[in-house]
């Protein structure tokens, strides 16, 4: 009499109970894990955006964010206010760095109005406005916060990446390449949005020209660096309006 065991019925009985019992473990692991995978999220977020801005434990030419256990509370000190753009609308949103610039983009192309979020920051007695943005590389996708004053001139900048290459695209999130962009204007005299571009060749090596809209490209990472270019455009142009009205407020 054959082994009950060695029956293909058996065989599938057994793949199913596997599949389930498997299944039903990563439901519960993914449901477990999910208050800290939000967690990680928001303090990577409010880490971003403070580094943006100057918050953050950098040395002379490293990156260091602020802690995980200080970046809540020098947020809530540094942020004053989180505002969502939807058109013509303004709204403050304490959760606004929880919007997924990706997603509002993908809106934005099927003809829905896109949330545009910006934080507002207080430090040293400045004001900074530091808006996301997203975009392509070569690989993957790149992204980043853009600190600005109220003429839109950059105040700081934050980048990141998902899969450029190591030593070339990746690059990005280096302080000597991010520091580039300290001081940098998005506006002509006229008040036309003109962007920043990563430029190869750019005739300003040491970067002491702030209004030729254009930074030094990244050796051997060119597409990664026009990538950076056209995030920086699509985006902060989105901010015009709200930019033209401070200054109308302001006159």
């Amino acid at each position: 009499m054959s082994n009950k065991t060695d029956s293909n019925l058996y065989t599938v009985l057994f793949a199913i109970g596997m599949v389930v019992v498997v299944g039903a473990l990563l439901a519960f692991t993914a449901a477990s894990l999910k208050p800290n995978i939000k967690e990680n999220e928001r303090m990577e977020k409010q880490q971003n955006i403070l580094y943006a801005m100057g918050v953050n434990d950098n040395g002379e030419t490293d990156v260091a964010f602020i802690s995980t256990d200080k970046v809540s509370e020098a947020f809530s000190k540094y942020i004053t206010k989180q505002i969502v753009i939807e058109g013509n609308d303004v709204k403050e949103n304490d959760e606004a760095y929880l919007i997924d610039v990706k997603k509002e983009q993908a809106k934005a192309k099927a003809g829905e109005t896109r949330r545009l979020p910006l934080f507002i920051g207080e430090k040293d007695g400045n004001t900074f406005y530091v808006a996301p943005i997203y975009g392509k590389g070569l690989w993957d996708a790149i992204w980043g916060y853009i600190a600005m004053d109220k003429d839109m001139v950059v105040q700081g900048v934050y980048f990141d990446h998902k899969g450029e290459t190591p030593g070339l695209g990746a690059n990005i999130k280096q302080r000597y390449f991010m520091d580039d962009f300290y001081g940098e204007h998005l506006l002509t005299d006229n008040g036309v949005f003109k962007g920043i571009t990563v430029a190869k060749g750019n005739n300003d090596p040491k970067n002491e020209d702030k209004t030729d809209y254009e930074v030094d490209a990244l050796a051997g990472a060119t597409i990664t660096g026009n990538g950076v270019s056209a995030m920086i455009k699509n985006d902060l142009k989105l901010y015009m309006p709200y930019f033209e009205t401070l200054k109308n407020q302001a006159n």
